[in-house]
C-alpha cells in the first residue's frame, strides 16, 4: 500500500512540475523534481505527505505542500531556504536549494504536515484580468449597475476589481493611480475597454476566508504565491492596500447555501453577475451541481430589470485551456469570451462576432 500511495503522490508532484515549468517558475520546476524523488524513495518529502494520498484530484496537493514550505521561509523561520527564494531577497541561481529545502522538510515535519491540510489560496488578481470582459459586457448590454458576487473569493481581491487598471496599447480601463496596473495582458483584440461599469454591491463567500488586511492573512496569500514570480507579489500588494480602503464581506459558507440566500429574490435595478475563477474543481461534484442549481433557478426569475449573469473563468478539463464563459439570463444567453493564462495572463478575447456557445 505504501508503495502505491508513494507513486500516486510522487505523480501529483511530478505533473505540478510540468504546470511550473510552463508557467514561468524555474525554481518550483528544479524542486519539485527532487520532491518527487524524494517521495519514491520515502524521504522528508514523504513523511510529510503520507496519508494525504487520498485528497481529491483538484485539491492541488502538490501546491499546498509548496505553500506550507513558503509560509515558513516567508516568516523568517527558513534562513537557509530563503537565500534560495527571491521573495524572501534571495537568489533562485544559487545552488543548493534542494539541500536547504530537504533540511526544512526534516526540521518542521510535523508543523508541514499540519499546514499542508490547508487549502490553497492564491486570490490571484491577474485573473481580474481575463473576468474584466466578462463585467463590462453585462454592464454594455444590461445599462445597469453591477451586483457582483464570488464564491470562493478567498479574501475577496478580486471583488475589487473595478479598482484596478487595465492597459490595452491605446485603450485603458480603471483608475490610472490604481497601485494594480495590468499592461499588456490583453492579446489580439482587447475587451470593450470603452464601457464604462459601476459596482453598486460587492460580496463573496469562501469555506475558508481571509481578511488580507491582516497579518496573518497577506502571509497565507504570498505563501501561495511562487517565489520566483515577483511580479504577481506586486498586483498583491496593490490589491492588498485597495482592500484596506474598499469594503468587501467574504462570509465563511458553502456556495451553493450562500447563493441561495443572495438569490432568493431578483435584486431590481442591478444586474446580479456570480462570478468565480479557478474555483470550480474545489467543489466536490455534489456541491457543483447544488450551486448549478440554485443559478439556473434563478436565472429563471430573472428580468430585463433584474436581469442575472453567471461568468466564470475555469479550465475546459484538467489541463485546459483555460476560458471565460458567461450565461445571461433571461434567454440562458450562453457565450465564450475569451481564453486567458491560469493566472490571468495573456487574455485572448473573442470580439463579440467571434463569440461561441459555452458549456
Amino acid at each position: 500500500m505504501s508503495e502505491a500511495a508513494r507513486q500516486h503522490l510522487a505523480a501529483l508532484t511530478r505533473e505540478q512540475g510540468k504546470w511550473t515549468e510552463v508557467l514561468g517558475s524555474p525554481l518550483y520546476t528544479e524542486l519539485l523534481g527532487h520532491v518527487t524523488a524524494d517521495i519514491e524513495a520515502g524521504g522528508p518529502a514523504w513523511e510529510i505527505l503520507r496519508g494525504r494520498e487520498e485528497d481529491p484530484p483538484g485539491s492541488a496537493l502538490a501546491l499546498r505542500f509548496l505553500g506550507a514550505v513558503h509560509r515558513l521561509v516567508l516568516a523568517g523561520r527558513a534562513p537557509g531556504l530563503a537565500r534560495h527564494y527571491p521573495s524572501a531577497g534571495g537568489d533562485a541561481s544559487l545552488p543548493g536549494a534542494w539541500d536547504a529545502l530537504r533540511a526544512v522538510l526534516v526540521a518542521h515535519r510535523e508543523e508541514l504536515r499540519a499546514l499542508v491540510v490547508r487549502p490553497v489560496q492564491t486570490n490571484e488578481v491577474g485573473r481580474s484580468a481575463a473576468l474584466l470582459g466578462g463585467f463590462l459586457t453585462v454592464a454594455r448590454d444590461t445599462g445597469l449597475p453591477l451586483r457582483c458576487l464570488e464564491i470562493g473569493a478567498s479574501a475577496g481581491l478580486n471583488l475589487r476589481w473595478d479598482h484596478f487598471r487595465y492597459e490595452a496599447d491605446d485603450l485603458e480601463w480603471g483608475d490610472p493611480g490604481s497601485p494594480v496596473r495590468m499592461a499588456g495582458v490583453f492579446e489580439g483584440d482587447p475587451p470593450p475597454l470603452a464601457v464604462p461599469a459601476r459596482v453598486a454591491a460587492r460580496a463573496g463567500c469562501d469555506p475558508e476566508p481571509l481578511d488580507p488586511t491582516t497579518e496573518d492573512g497577506a502571509l497565507t496569500l504570498k505563501s501561495y504565491l511562487w517565489p520566483d514570480q515577483l511580479a504577481r507579489f506586486a498586483l498583491l500588494d496593490g490589491a492588498i492596500a485597495i482592500a484596506r480602503r474598499v469594503p468587501a464581506t467574504v462570509e465563511r459558507a458553502d456556495a451553493a447555501d450562500w447563493l441561495g440566500r443572495r438569490l432568493a429574490e431578483p435584486a431590481a435595478g442591478t444586474a446580479t453577475v456570480v462570478f468565480h475563477s479557478i474555483t470550480w474543481q474545489y467543489l466536490s461534484p455534489e456541491g457543483q451541481q447544488a450551486a448549478r442549481t440554485v443559478i439556473t433557478d434563478a436565472g429563471r426569475r430573472a428580468t430585463r430589470n433584474a436581469p442575472l449573469a453567471w461568468l466564470r473563468f475555469e479550465p475546459v478539463g484538467r489541463a485546459g485551456p483555460y476560458e471565460v464563459r458567461i450565461t445571461t439570463w433571461p434567454g440562458a444567453d450562453r457565450r465564450t469570451l475569451a481564453e486567458a493564462g491560469p493566472h490571468g495572463r495573456p487574455v485572448r478575447w473573442r470580439s463579440t462576432r467571434d463569440c461561441v456557445s459555452g458549456r
